[in-house]
């Protein structure tokens, strides 16, 4: 088992002023949080609804599909989607395709998620109709973990041989906590998250964070993992349904990459952290985690 970290760097372009580099972030992170009349108008009116409030609400907790909706909300398919297509042109929910499915998340916009964070705080915890939500949410929830614990019942004889190959988990997660550090770890993004167990691990340490997967399936194991470790309701955490070698994701995005168990799959590892590189931030790290050379060709093929 191979475990490396290594970081991203620029070259520095001359001294400076700590203060005044504290002073310019400061600005910065001011201006984020900060939007016009209009924009905080626009969103204030998208989320001043019954229906759009709860469906706020439960994107908050997790990403739905317009199918979870109908069935939390107790309303028909066509007026789910008119108020979640009133949510995405106010700019507060994204759409995402995974297969033949639609997730909807709220956005990763700074200011829109302060308004719609401070308004559901103003929330009572014991609103009826809220915690109605939240019951039948659950109820989803159970559905999914029941549909992700079917399909890795198919897939265990085949992960529990893998996983016979290797260093007891608990032994190669200590190395992984210790190769990252103490301290928070930024933007997080898992490439072939698999199970989800990454977001897991370093999740909570997070200021957000992501699973890629090419599999459905497997990204519905991993929502169940996260549903289950209540990890999405005190983390920014969302998957996406993409391949490794094109990620579909922004550049220069994230602070932390995981690549963890996967080249041994692919047939151009090379390639594939190439594009992982590509994802990092300045200063970012990559983390990778794999098997040391061997002669099992079956880990490439199953």
């Amino acid at each position: 088992m191979l475990t490396s970290m290594l970081s991203g760097s620029h070259p520095a372009v001359g001294p400076a002023d700590p203060a005044d580099d504290t002073l310019l972030a400061d600005t910065l992170l001011a201006e984020e949080r900060t939007v016009d009349a209009g924009r905080m108008l626009d969103v204030l009116r998208a989320i001043g609804e019954e229906t759009r409030l709860r469906v706020v609400a439960l994107l908050h907790d997790a990403e739905l599909t317009v199918t979870d909706l109908t069935e939390i909300l107790g309303q028909s398919q066509p007026r789910v989607s008119r108020h979640l297509r009133l949510l995405a042109e106010a700019g507060i929910v994204h759409r995402h395709r995974e297969g033949s499915w639609v997730f909807f998340r709220l956005v990763d916009d700074r200011p829109v998620t302060d308004i719609v964070t401070t308004v559901l705080s103003g929330l009572h915890p014991d609103d009826e109709v809220v915690a109605a939500d939240r019951e039948r949410l659950a109820v989803v929830r159970a559905q999914r973990a029941e549909e992700a614990h079917r399909f890795f019942e198919t897939i265990a004889p085949i992960w529990d041989q893998e996983r016979s190959l290797h260093a007891p988990e608990s032994t190669v997660e200590a190395a992984i906590l210790d190769a990252v550090g103490d301290g928070p770890i930024g933007r997080l993004v898992d490439l072939g998250t698999g199970t989800g167990r990454m977001l897991t691990l370093l999740g909570p340490r997070a200021e957000r964070a992501i699973g890629l997967d090419a599999s459905h399936s497997m990204l519905r194991v991993a929502r169940a993992n996260l549903d289950d470790a209540g990890l999405d309701r005190d983390v920014r955490c969302e998957f996406r349904q993409g391949d490794v070698y094109s990620p579909p994701l922004e550049r220069d995005g994230f602070d932390t990459v995981v690549v963890h168990q996967v080249l041994h799959y692919l047939d151009d590892p090379t390639r594939a952290l190439a594009e992982a590189a590509r994802l990092l931030a300045p200063g970012g790290r990559l983390l990778v985690v794999d098997f040391a050379p061997h002669t099992h060709e079956f880990l490439r093929k199953d």
